[in-house]
């Protein structure tokens, strides 16, 4: 079976939804961006476990095609939502014998043969978004992203201000360890009451009725947790039809949460800073083959958690309109 259109055409830079916005950005890029530097042109590749249509990953890719700009490097994305399938892009890669490589571990342990056999081969791995625990032991030089747990954990102490009592969190993607710690670190500072509800995260429509169906049947919740920006929306169509009082809250930002937090149909979001991982992996990987130089001691370089209000939300409108928050 061909991987991904044999790795995107032999890693030529993919778009992970091929949505007009992330070409757009592409296209400016390359129009206007010049590197700063003189450095060679190294070739980092970047593979990450998002599945079609993410905006969240739109935005990762936007901010390390940004750095590859400057830092004059040629830069290669690839993505699967199957980690069978990511790990094969990743061996894709290796056989290239890229400069770099940039990988999500949500699902580590079918990752964790392929990462050794980059280090192994003597590419340089920074890990983001996602198996802050795994990097190092996997050989990383760094992982950049914000801790799952300690974001969940935000998440619960907000809501106990908002004097909530029942949450529902919505896993979206079974198997993805980060989700799990988002929804564990939750339980270990609310106060109330926290289920889990896991969904079929690539049809909206199942996971609409999904939580419609839990609202209906339980009135007591008051406060409904999805994992991703995309979800909010869904969430609260949701919520319309139990005719459900919770509030939604949501991880990550993208515009549409953006001007749901500044109308109040949304309650607060976590933002991780996607931009910023895809940025910094970049330019801390070319920091390492210019100067060798690692930041964070090995240990996580956290982005995030941020908890956006409606108070903040107006002033990251122009920044998620052009699709880097």
């Amino acid at each position: 079976m061909a991987v991904a259109g044999t790795l995107c055409a032999s890693l030529a830079g993919c778009s992970s939804t091929g949505g007009k916005r992330a070409e757009d950005a592409r296209k400016a890029a390359a129009a206007q961006g010049t590197a700063a530097v003189d450095t060679p042109r190294w070739t980092f590749a970047m593979i990450t476990h998002s599945g079609d249509g993410d905006t969240f990953w739109d935005i990762v890719q936007s901010g390390a095609e940004q750095a590859a700009v400057k830092d004059n490097i040629n830069f290669l994305y690839s993505h699967d939502d199957e980690a069978q399938q990511q790990a094969q892009l990743v061996d894709a890669a290796v056989d290239k014998n890229v400069d770099g490589i940039i990988v999500t571990l949500a699902k580590p342990d079918a990752m964790k043969a392929a990462v050794a056999r980059a280090v192994k081969a003597g590419i340089p791995v920074i890990t983001v978004n996602s198996g802050s625990a795994q990097s190092e032991e996997f050989g990383a030089l760094t992982h950049i992203g914000q801790d799952e747990t300690i974001a969940g954990q935000a998440v619960g102490e907000e809501l106990n201000k908002r004097g909530r009592k029942k949450a529902l969190c919505i896993l979206h993607e079974q198997g993805n360890v980060g989700h799990e710690q988002r929804c564990g670190g939750l339980k270990e500072t609310f106060d109330g009451t926290v289920q889990n509800l896991y969904v079929t995260g690539t049809s909206m429509p199942d996971v609409q009725s999904a939580i419609e169906a839990k609202l209906q049947s339980d009135s007591s919740v008051d406060a409904v947790v999805t994992l991703g920006a995309p979800y909010a929306d869904t969430a609260v169509k949701a919520k319309q039809g139990a005719g459900s009082d919770a509030e939604i809250d949501t991880f990550d930002l993208n515009a549409k949460v953006a001007a749901g937090l500044k109308d109040g149909t949304l309650g607060f979001a976590v933002d991780q800073q996607p931009y910023l991982q895809g940025y910094e992996a970049v330019d801390l990987l070319w920091l390492y083959r210019y100067n060798a130089d690692v930041l964070g001691g090995g240990k996580p370089v956290l982005t995030g958690p941020q908890i956006i209000t409606k108070d903040q939300a107006g002033a990251l409108a122009e920044y998620t309109e052009r699709g880097t928050r």
